[in-house]
């Protein structure tokens, strides 16, 4: 019987310098030509470079991302939320297929900043969406690690614009946690879809109002077998509470239907609310201008998280700033003074 030993150090060397040699061959211009061409393999290289931190692979993301853009904005962006439990994945996969049955295709994207603390669903959405990670329609990609939800968010709306020059036409956006990635989520959307379970209050759900006031449509999820009494009655209930909020500004009154996922009923329904959806808002540009204030938000987000970590890669800024604070704890300066001093700091040292 013989040993089989791993690679030893020699062989690993080797490994990780072919890797960064190939790596180095991937230029923004050999990237955007695979992704013109619908290259899979070249839009997920494409995403792991604009996942990089490294300065110069940030910059070949940007170089990438401004060839990218005249080929982008082809799609309808669709923002899905619910709280774990509720089935998204398995909407998502039935969803998904129902769309490339229509001639689409499809890219699933996730937002979850936490994924690395929760474990979430991060490498789980490919083996529970597995009919669906199989097409060549479609193409699904996890955030890649646990991070500040700003620069997941970030990360995750450049991938709409890669996925979109790829020739995806239907890009589905799924908050994997829950709390303040529903905004960001809706913050890089065209319509947004909230899924809830039936029989379930509000409290247990934990869906606020005001992420009920972002939904374009809400489907009541596992409505199949002994739940499809509660589904239906579920529905007629979040359509009377819809009617108590303020209209929207585009004049869309948002759907509410029940799917079973698991048994795919319901699902062609969804598809029809978004066609009817683009077809009463297309003509008037609103989708059009939606998109241009996103754009401009994220622009200010993006320079926030610029501007932050300027300041904290300042030498020095964090044990000035607990000297501050134990000023502050004692009574010796206001908190306004004590801001007034890092800012002072920082304007010296950057």
């Amino acid at each position: 019987m013989t040993d089989q030993k791993g690679p030893n150090k020699d062989q690993i060397a080797k490994l990780l310098a072919h890797k960064k040699e190939h790596f180095g061959r991937l230029t923004p211009t050999v990237l955007f030509e695979k992704i013109k061409h619908g290259d899979i393999t070249g839009l997920s290289e494409s995403i792991t470079l604009l996942e990089s931190e490294k300065e110069s692979d940030i910059e070949k993301s940007q170089e990438l991302l401004k060839m990218a853009l005249p080929f982008s904005g082809n799609s309808i962006r669709i923002g899905i939320t619910g709280v774990p439990g509720v089935g998204k994945s398995t909407f998502i996969e039935t969803f998904g297929m129902h769309l490339i049955e229509q001639g689409k295709k499809v890219a699933v994207l996730a937002i979850d900043p936490s994924s690395e603390r929760s474990g979430g669903s991060i490498l789980g959405d490919k083996t529970r969406m597995s009919e669906l990670s199989k097409s060549d329609k479609a193409y699904i990609r996890p955030s890649s690690t646990a991070g500040s939800l700003g620069g997941v968010a970030r990360k995750t709306r450049e991938s709409i614009v890669l996925c979109e020059a790829a020739g995806f036409d239907v890009i589905l956006v799924e908050t994997v946690g829950v709390g303040q990635s529903e905004i960001a989520v809706h913050s890089m959307t065209d319509f947004f879809l909230l899924l809830m379970l039936a029989g379930a209050g509000d409290e247990l759900q934990g869906i606020k109002r005001g992420i009920m006031e972002m939904a374009d449509s809400i489907l009541i999820t596992k409505a199949d077998g002994e739940n499809v009494k509660k589904a239906n009655l579920a529905r007629s209930e979040y359509k009377n509470a819809l009617h108590l909020f303020p209209p929207s500004e585009n004049g869309w009154i948002p759907k509410v239907e029940t799917v079973s996922a698991y048994n795919n009923k319901g699902i062609d329904k969804v598809w029809e609310i978004l066609v009817q959806f683009v077809d009463q808002l297309g003509p008037s540009s609103w989708i059009e201008k939606k998109r241009k204030h996103q754009q401009e938000y994220w622009m200010m987000e993006t320079l926030k998280d610029i501007l932050l970590q300027s300041f904290y890669h300042t030498k020095g800024i964090n044990e000035y700033i607990e000297e501050v604070r134990k000023k502050l704890n004692k009574d010796e300066i206001t908190a306004y003074q004590a801001s007034e001093m890092i800012l002072s700091y920082y304007n010296e040292h950057k």
